[in-house]
């Protein structure tokens, strides 16, 4: 019944009134499935189960209950944390289309300068087109942008523009939904029915299949890309705890 009416909910219901809408249920949702199997490494709160996903085919056991975290941004928090200065270091950043898992945490953060943008996100504090930013050259020691690229026309002008807007010496998460056993990104302009993109692509609004290559797209604006595999570094227990995709590699993008 619950996955049911989840796949229901993410398919007829926008987006911007869905993240309005999850400020009122996540509580209650979270009260319900308390328990000591699985924990958000992001709020420390532990479940007896996530919830399940997806917009086609969804997966069991990977939304967390509290902070509407999915594997990747599980998986982001954890390099954050482990791997890198973020939560002491002062910088200036830029969040494109903010999660709820991230959002009031780093904004709260007193070393960040922190900024957001989307088109469409109620969350934005600058509505802009990703493709004609309106931030002048070497802006960001930071750049955060999960899972946007996948629904951009032209992701090349894209990645110039996160490259341009980018200081030297910074880095870029630039997380996309990539298959590792696809050598080459699959695109088709022709495909606009929804449930034909949706079928091909994984989600009626994403016009792109990332495949391996897609570091070398990154490398061909500009971008140093460092292909991080933190899973290799976790042990099996923290992967089925915290519900981690083992297979998905981080692009750390530097200038």
């Amino acid at each position: 019944m619950i996955k049911k009416l989840f796949k229901l909910t993410l398919n007829k219901i926008p987006r911007p009134i869905l993240i309005r809408l999850s400020y009122w249920v996540r509580p209650m949702i979270a009260f319900v499935l308390k328990g000591e199997k699985y924990t958000d490494p992001i709020d420390g709160k532990s479940f007896r189960t996530f919830l399940p996903y997806g917009y086609q085919k969804q997966r069991p056991n990977v939304l967390s209950p509290s902070t509407l975290s999915l594997e990747r941004h599980r998986l982001l928090w954890l390099y954050l944390q482990r791997k890198t200065n973020f939560f002491t270091e002062k910088a200036k950043m830029l969040h494109f289309a903010p999660e709820q898992a991230f959002y009031e945490r780093f904004k709260k953060m007193e070393n960040l300068d922190y900024t957001t943008t989307d088109l469409n996100s109620p969350l934005a504090d600058v509505k802009a087109d990703i493709c004609n930013l309106p931030f002048e050259d070497n802006t960001y020691n930071i750049i955060l942008c999960n899972h946007v690229l996948e629904h951009i026309p032209d992701d090349h002008k894209a990645m110039q523009e996160l490259y341009r807007i980018l200081k030297p010496g910074g880095y870029a998460i630039l997380q996309v939904p990539q298959d590792n056993n696809r050598k080459h990104t699959f695109e088709d302009n022709s495909i606009t029915d929804k449930k034909e993109r949706t079928k091909i692509f994984g989600q009626y609004d994403h016009v792109r299949v990332y495949g391996l290559d897609y570091f070398k797209k990154l490398e061909a604006v500009g971008f140093d890309v460092k292909q991080v595999r933190l899973s290799e570094q976790l042990s099996q227990e923290e992967i089925e705890r915290y519900r981690i995709n083992s297979t998905e590699i981080l692009p750390v993008c530097y200038k």
